[in-house]
């Protein structure tokens, strides 16, 4: 074969020889022409072509290439190198192109030089094998670059890894325009000859395969071929359904119907019983035969049970003992209200070591709650988080504009916001100085693709780096952009870290200084061009603190209209000549301050234990105290109200007898609350602990003030004085005393019209189907607190998250922390968590990057950041990273030159292998404080100075951490989704690494109470509703069915509070918890007055017992809660808080009317049906203790 006139054997010669004139690349030369033989290589040259090209290192090495040849490859590939060293089969094809290019000594077959300049070659001409170049693209294409999470090729193919192929990325690196080729060389692909020419197709090695040296196979990061099959995320559970629809609706249904069924089928037979056999309406009840009859027993004999009997003596000494009380505070007021205002200031006087937690830390994760317990760890290894300041800067220019790059190619579209003119305003904004020297639009499209390239290939050369030395990533400074055209970005995101301080005041108080000049000087901040969004880390918490400011007036206003109507209402006007005497509004006041006295008794004690108060405290223990105190408040003055003194009785007596028969009635509400309320600080949620140990203590001080002190003042009922005007006092006369108009309204209508047979079985369908609707959407309430609810209406963090979900595109960093313990500097320590080669399949880095593969099911955006992959890279002695000065054995960095600057580890075998034992300590120092550079892009400052806890005498590395980030995350059920996934993964990264891994990102301790809230939810009013069973079977002497009924009431009200909040929106939190407990115990209000009322009733039979209960306390439960309750609730509908509106107006709305229905109407009813039976020892008593007394006759009528 002839070419060019040659033959083959004579046409295998050199191109070039030697370097001769500079380069236009700054630093950069050209090479020499020469067609002659190869020559063989100078001797110092000989260890560098064993580092650069080993295949070559035999007989005389006659190369094409001298030794200032093999310098200036080495210095142009330094930065590649460093990048694709962890893959040994990508770095080895990819020094073959290179070397064969440099050095071959039969370069005439594959290459041409087309242009000279005197005696240098200013560009050839590279025939590369078509084969060769998809070899080595594939070997490379996986190889991660751990510092900046994201595929080496990124950085060294001038786009993104995805845009980057087998030709563009050789057609790159041989541009002029790269900053590293010294003149064009233009690639031919083809695995044929082309022009004569036979394109070099070298040998390659596959990622999966070892080389000949002894190098292992990539590892499966770096190399997708090696991993197995991609994982692939579990099938997401399909709903449960029948027939297609929601299981739970349909099973609800079919149970609902089977109750209607059954229920009505019931009735229907009894009232076709009675019917046939003639008898009037309550015939089978009061049928003698009949087992459930109450006449079955001649009254006179008494056939209790001993339960009965116990039940009856327990009530006995109730009675004898509270009447004995209330005699004695009527007898001695003055002793009662002066030891009780001694207690009530000496209590609240700890109000003045009262402290308010604000921290939203504080607020809703426990201390001892694994996410709180990281959180300190992480904080005390690494220092706390940074405090960020964050700016999202849009324009309300909306026309994107055309840019037309000056080399050629197509135009490229801009989004208004990265306009030259908007961004010099938004460098106004930044106090941040913004000269354009050359065409910034280059820059930008450059480095968007490749964040942490060290050159833009821009006639400039500038890296894309930042100013502290590491990548910005266009994810995390853009938004509003599509997919990863970063160009058509709508808005720009600027973030300020700011230091934070553990333990450090003064630094922090700075650091909170400085954020609100921020905020400040931000408000004020106008530009017609630019729209702002800011945050700052303080910003949360202040506008909460505002929102509780301005919410003071709201419930200000609430709390006058429930004082005003309850000191009107307290009053029983028979006639408007006693209007003054009748009117009971210094009574009501007097009520009104023992409940906030009982508040402030609460405050104070807690106080002095130093327990820190929390908003929901103060905004909702006044509320709770005032609906069961005021409740009590009106039981004891209408029992008074409608009660004749006996003959021969004083006022003490019947003060004491009216306190004995309603005394046991506000103690087992009250008692039942403060059990339930105590045992509700089991939970482990601060805000709901704090709740209930406040709530619980005030209840019961304000029953102890209530028997006591306003007993006492119940003397002001009976003086015929003046209401206020005390001094003054009205003529005795005769007054014909009438009962109030609610007392009449329950008493003959309401009463008999909701006992009334058929009104009965209707009610009943009603309750029980709003009870089957509210469980089967008991699950479909959502779990979470969106923030944005914990905003004012006019707050200006509510644009920062509507921007901020509009707007962003990653989610927050996750750190993947290794405990203290792990020997690093043992292969099997390293082998563990490190992702290059010959790294575990199952470690830490391969397993976080397995997961970032599948993110929209794992939310692990990204392959982490590895400081061990890194400085492996780093000390290689292949690179110019690891230096030292061999005179004092400092570090010295790659941009140094310095003859007595030398490597760290030899060019030897074992020098090439991963530093182990004490070489391991010797360089992390050198490698944690050197910054990237155009020399060494591996410097691990920038990464990870904060990343390793070195121990300080240099004996070994403690705690660590690998960062990646979270996908995008909107609504609370994505990031709790998220804190739910990363602690699976760092489970099975324990399990596989044999220590300690967990994962650590800012929002876990907020959102980790959700993970429970469902078990604590139903733990926390599982355990009230036991503690109401409880104290009600004792206080209602020993009877367990009435118990129960209080027990289930309780629970359906509960249950449809559920119900509620599925159709209001209302998300389960930590503060409906609260609200939920709140709910509890203001429902034993509703339900166990009416029925002590019921079990102590002497009435024929079960309908006429619940009448008389209903009539009786129903019309002091009306007033006492839900009236006074329902003007104050309204007004909460006015708060500018959105948290107000939801979770304080319409979850208290629900309670008073979920409350007042079921204890007002279905209770009643449903001791109708199967309330207990009369207690036999009871009738007989009250029948002995009443027999010829004036009280008889009125227990008759």
């Amino acid at each position: 074969q002839r070419r060019n006139g040659l033959t083959d054997v004579d046409a295998q010669h050199c191109v070039w020889y030697g370097e001769c004139g500079d380069s236009k690349i700054a630093g950069k030369k050209y090479n020499c022409n020469y067609t002659g033989p190869p020559k063989p290589l100078q001797a110092e040259g000989h260890e560098l072509l064993a580092e650069l090209c080993p295949g070559y290192d035999y007989g005389d090495r006659s190369l094409c290439c001298d030794v200032d040849q093999l310098n200036s490859l080495k210095g142009s590939l330094q930065l590649p190198l460093q990048f694709l060293s962890r893959c040994p089969a990508c770095s080895s094809n990819f020094m073959n192109l290179f070397c064969e290019l440099t050095c071959s000594p039969h370069q005439s077959r594959f290459m041409n030089s087309t242009d000279f300049n005197g005696p240098s070659v200013t560009e050839v001409q590279y025939y590369i094998g078509q084969t060769f170049t998809n070899a080595m693209y594939n070997a490379c294409k996986d190889v991660q670059a751990p510092s900046s999470n994201v595929k080496a090729l990124s950085l060294l193919c001038g786009k993104d890894a995805k845009d980057c192929n087998a030709t563009n990325w050789i057609q790159y690196m041989f541009n002029i325009n790269n900053g590293q080729s010294p003149f064009p060389i233009i690639p031919i692909f083809s695995d044929v000859p082309v022009s004569g020419y036979t394109p070099m197709n070298n040998k390659t090695y596959a990622c999966t395969e070892g080389l000949d040296d002894g190098s292992g196979p990539c590892s499966c990061q770096d190399c997708t071929k090696a991993c197995g099959p991609k994982p692939v995320p579990p099938p997401v559970p399909p709903p449960w359904t029948i027939f297609g629809i929601d299981a739970m609706t349909v099973i609800m249904w079919i149970s609902y119907s089977a109750f209607l069924l059954i229920f009505f089928g019931a009735v229907l037979g009894v009232w076709y019983y009675r019917k046939r056999t003639i008898m009037s309406e309550y015939g089978p009840i009061l049928d003698s035969n009949n087992p459930l009859s109450l006449n079955a027993d001649n009254p006179d004999q008494v056939n209790a049970s001993c339960c009965e009997t116990l039940g009856e003596r327990f009530e006995n000494a109730l009675r004898t003992l509270f009447s004995s009380w209330g005699s004695f505070c009527v007898r001695h007021p003055s002793v009662v209200l002066l030891g009780s205002l001694i207690l009530v200031v000496g209590s609240s006087g700890g109000l003045v070591y009262m402290r308010i937690t604000t921290d939203p830390v504080e607020l809703w994760s426990s201390p001892s709650s694994q996410a709180r317990q990281e959180k300190d760890f992480f904080d005390s290894h690494f220092g706390p988080f940074f405090r960020t300041a964050q700016l999202i800067i849009t324009t309300p220019i909306v026309d994107p504009f055309l840019y037309s790059p000056y080399f050629g190619g197509s135009d490229v579209p801009f989004g208004a916001i990265l306009r030259k003119d908007i961004l010099h305003q938004v460098a106004a904004v930044i106090s941040d100085d913004f000269f354009v020297y050359a065409d910034y639009h280059s820059h930008f499209l450059y480095c968007v693709s490749a964040p942490a390239s060290l050159n833009d290939t821009t006639l400039l050369h500038d890296p894309c780096l930042g100013t502290y030395g590491g990548p910005i990533f266009p994810w995390l400074a853009l938004g509003g952009y599509d997919e990863t055209n970063y160009n058509n970005a709508t808005a720009l995101v600027v973030t300020f870290p700011v230091n934070n301080y553990l333990n450090d005041s003064v630094r922090l108080g700075k650091a909170r200084a400085w954020e609100k000049e921020f905020v400040k000087f931000m408000k004020n901040f106008k530009n017609p061009n630019l729209t702002v969004a800011f945050s700052a880390e303080r910003s949360i918490e202040d506008e909460i603190d505002r929102e509780s400011k301005s919410d003071i007036s709201t419930i200000v206003v609430s709390y006058v209209i429930m004082f005003v109507y309850i000191s009107l209402a307290l009053g029983h006007i028979n006639s408007c000549r006693r209007l003054m005497v009748d009117s009971k509004i210094s009574l009501g006041i007097s009520g009104i301050l023992i409940v906030l006295s009982s508040v402030s008794s609460s405050l104070g004690i807690f106080s002095y234990c130093g327990i820190p108060l929390t908003l929901i405290v103060i905004e909702v223990i006044p509320f709770l105290v005032l609906a069961v105190g005021v409740d009590n408040i009106f039981i004891v003055v209408q029992a008074y109200q409608r009660d004749e003194r006996m003959p021969q009785e004083e006022l003490h007596q019947q003060i004491g007898r009216i306190l004995g028969d309603v005394a046991p009635s506000m103690l087992l509400s009250s008692l039942s609350e403060t059990v339930a309320f105590f045992l509700g600080a089991l939970s482990n949620m601060p805000a709901v602990r704090t709740f209930s140990l406040f709530a619980g203590l005030a209840v019961f001080i304000d029953f102890l003030l209530q028997i006591s002190c306003f007993v006492s003042l119940l003397i002001r009922l009976t003086a015929n004085r003046l209401d206020i005007f005390c001094c003054a006092k009205l003529p005795e006369g005769q007054e014909t005393r009438t009962d109030s108009f609610l007392f009449r309204f329950f008493k003959k209508i309401f009463a008999p019209f909701v006992l009334k047979e058929w009104v009965r079985p209707i009610i009943v369908a009603v309750f029980v189907g709003m009870l089957s609707f509210s469980i089967a959407v008991v699950n479909k309430v959502e779990i979470g607190l969106d923030q944005k609810l914990s905003m004012p209406d006019d707050s200006y963090v509510l644009d920062y998250f509507k921007n901020l979900t509009m707007y962003l595109h990653t989610g927050a960093p996750v750190y993947f922390v290794v405990e203290d313990g792990l020997n690093y500097s043992s292969l099997e320590g390293q082998n563990a968590v490190c992702g290059g080669v010959g790294c575990n399949n199952d470690s830490l880095v391969q397993q976080v990057y397995s997961a970032s593969l599948i993110s929209n099911y794992t939310t692990i955006g990204f392959t982490p950041s590895s400081w061990l992959d890194d400085y492996f890279d780093w000390v290689k002695p292949q690179s110019s990273c690891c230096r030292y000065y061999n005179t004092s054995g400092e570090f010295c960095n790659a941009s140094v030159v310095n003859s007595s600057c030398v490597h760290c580890r030899p060019m030897t075998p074992a020098g090439k292998q991963r530093p182990e034992g004490e070489d391991f300590m010797q360089f992390l120092p050198m490698f944690l404080s050197d910054n990237p550079n155009t020399k060494c892009g591996k410097g691990g400052h920038a990464a990870y100075a904060a990343a390793v806890d070195v121990y300080p005498d240099l004996t070994g590395v403690g705690a660590t951490y690998f960062m990646t980030y979270h996908t995008i995350l909107k609504e609370s059920p994505d990031f709790t989704e998220a804190l739910k996934m990363a602690r699976i993964l760092a489970a099975n990264i324990t399990e596989a690494v044999g220590h300690k891994v967990f994962a650590y990102s800012i929002f876990y301790v907020f959102y980790e109470q959700y993970l429970t809230i469902a078990s604590d939810t139903a733990f926390n009013l599982g355990v009230s509703l036991a503690a109401i069973l409880a104290v009600s079977t004792v206080l209602l002497g020993f009877e367990v069915w009435s118990a129960v009924l209080v027990s289930v009431t309780i629970a359906m009200i509960l249950v449809n509070m559920f119900g509620v909040m599925w159709l209001w929106s209302i998300s389960l939190n930590a503060i409906s918890l609260v609200n939920l407990v709140m709910c509890c115990g203001i429902s034993v209000e509703f339900c166990s007055h009416i029925v002590r009322a019921f079990s102590i009733s002497v009435k024929n039979n079960r309908v006429e017992r619940a009448e008389e209960a209903l009539a009786h306390m129903g019309s002091s439960v009306f007033s006492g809660i839900t009236l006074t309750k329902f003007g104050g609730i309204l007004i909460l509908a006015l708060s500018k808080s959105q948290i107000f509106q939801v979770f304080y107006f319409r979850m208290y709305l629900a309670i008073v009317l979920l409350g007042a229905a079921h204890g007002l109407i279905f209770l009643p009813v449903l001791l109708s049906y199967i309330g207990p039976s009369v207690n036999k020892a009871k009738v007989f008593s009250a029948n002995k203790r009443n027999a010829g007394t004036e009280r008889e006759r009125l227990l008759n009528y």
